[in-house]
């Protein structure tokens, strides 16, 4: 049975409360209450907690080919499938303006149709019968082609797969099916009130024409051809552009010697590069998008984060868990525990890998509560730059950091993914083993510098979307108001319909 959330928050107050409340909540009138000492031991306190062990993960084997490509094998034998990966330079940062989405079908485009030699619908019904999958998407950097199979599959599938690679046929009912789910998701981005605030935001730290924010349209999708679409294809496809990882039931010797047969014939092309962007701070003020069919409105305090080649990474990795690192966090204590003011709160301060990520507070509050949630975040942000982290608010960051970091790569599977990705961005091999000693070294102090460093009241924007009859006090109160126009521009030849 579902239970309201008064019953949830009832239930769990008495739990909180101890056996006493619990008792009281479900007992009869009459029933006898058993008293315990609010001094009562609490063993799970006296529970010995080992310093963590040093992080040695296991490597995998990096080969590079004559021709350039970079291949790594990570042997796991704890069970007999093989999954690979080949990771190819290239993604949607790098396609044309007036052809937003063209990755995007790229990559559905490429499995659906199939090869010159087999279509996709056949194919999925052969990679069915043996359990198998071979899949290609599109990313913001990247595309990619992945396959799984048994153990004894393995030839048939990389063979398939390899055919798919070099072989793609890019049919036109296919990339039309693309299409017309892409411009299914276009009609529909508006629905979200959450949706709208996350893009918005984006829009706002990066620029609206940054390609890291910029959004296919109609007359983008539409403008997309099969011709594009091999072009991108035959651009990015060359074996110096690509990363071939695999991992699995295999021997490493053998598995190399495969891969080489397959891939060490392909001659070296053009190598891909990446336009270098510029990114600049957002402005402050309210953005603000209308959205009457709600009661409730979505808050997000952004601006530019950083990358993790940035010696500070650690100490603001430590000061992002003191901010927002969950329940115990002083955003989500302050501002939803104490003042009430949220649904749902949380931050952080984002780093990506070779560009700035996202610094965000994010909040869903009352429509009446907005502008007294949108300033006690604000508040918080200050605080960060005025208030030190305790000793209590320092050991936990840390243990949390360090804790959930073990069990991101706690499989082989998992430490191949991030060694290949370390690679593409040309990261040393052994930045994950420098975590650990990192977040170890990072001080009160350090956490106070950072935040004096790199958050800046003047360099933050604020996005709300909601119902603006709702919303008292106004949101000028906040700052200068500039609402945003969402609407979305139709289809080519209909507008004005």
């Amino acid at each position: 049975m579902k239970r309201s959330s008064i019953q949830v928050i009832a239930l769990l107050s008495a739990t909180v409360a101890g056996p006493m409340a619990v008792a009281q909540a479900t007992a009869t009138p009459t029933a006898p209450v058993p008293t315990h000492s609010a001094a009562q031991a609490q063993p799970w306190k006296k529970i010995p907690i080992p310093p963590l062990h040093a992080f040695k993960p296991q490597q995998p084997k990096r080969i590079v080919l004559s021709n350039g490509l970079v291949l790594f094998l990570q042997e796991d034998h704890e069970l007999p499938f093989i999954n690979g990966s080949i990771l190819i330079r290239g993604g949607s940062r790098d396609e044309p303006a007036s052809k937003i989405g063209l990755v995007n079908l790229y990559g559905q485009t490429w499995r659906t149709s199939g090869t010159a030699t087999i279509g996709g619908d056949k194919l999925d019904d052969q990679l069915e019968d043996k359990a198998a999958h071979i899949e290609t998407s599109g990313s913001v950097a990247s595309t990619s082609v992945t396959w799984s199979s048994l153990k004894g599959d393995f030839d048939s599938v990389f063979s398939s797969t390899m055919d798919l690679l070099l072989h793609p046929a890019f049919k036109a009912d296919k990339l039309s099916l693309a299409k017309r789910q892409m411009d299914t998701g276009i009609a529909r981005r508006n629905d979200d009130a959450s949706g709208i605030a996350i893009r918005e935001a984006i829009k706002l730290v990066y620029g609206p024409t940054s390609p890291y924010a910029r959004q296919a349209e109609y007359a983008t999708v539409g403008a997309v051809t099969l011709d594009d679409l091999k072009a991108w294809h035959d651009r990015t496809v060359v074996p110096n552009n690509m990363i071939v990882s695999v991992s699995g039931d295999f021997d490493s010797r053998a598995m190399e010697a495969r891969l080489r047969t397959a891939f060490e014939a392909l001659p070296r092309g053009e190598a891909f590069q990446s336009e270098k962007f510029t990114f600049t701070d957002p402005k402050p003020g309210v953005n603000f998008v209308e959205k009457d069919d709600v009661n409730q409105s979505n808050v997000l305090i952004v601006g530019l984060g950083t990358e993790r080649s940035n010696p500070d990474f650690y100490a603001l990795s430590v000061m992002n868990e003191v901010f927002s690192g969950g329940f115990g966090s002083r955003v989500v204590q302050n501002v939803r525990t104490k003042l009430g003011l949220a649904y749902e709160v949380s931050g952080s301060f984002g780093a990506s890998y070779d560009h700035p990520g996202i610094f965000y507070v994010i909040a869903a509050t009352k429509s009446v509560s907005t502008v007294a949630a949108a300033k006690a975040m604000m508040e918080e942000v200050d605080r960060l730059k005025t208030i030190p982290p305790t000793p209590g608010e320092l050991a936990k960051a840390k243990d949390q950091l360090l804790n959930s970091f073990i069990f991101r790569y706690d499989s082989p599977d998992k430490i191949l993914g991030e060694q290949v990705t370390l690679d593409f961005y040309g990261y040393p091999p052994d930045f994950l083993e420098k975590y650990k000693t990192g977040i170890e070294k990072v001080t009160a102090a350090d956490v106070s510098r950072v935040a004096n460093k790199y958050v800046n009241q003047s360099k933050l924007g604020i996005v709300v979307v909601g119902n603006e009859g709702e919303i008292t006090p106004k949101l000028d109160a906040l700052g200068k108001v500039t609402t945003l126009d969402v609407t979305i521009p139709p289809p080519p030849g209909k507008q004005g319909d």
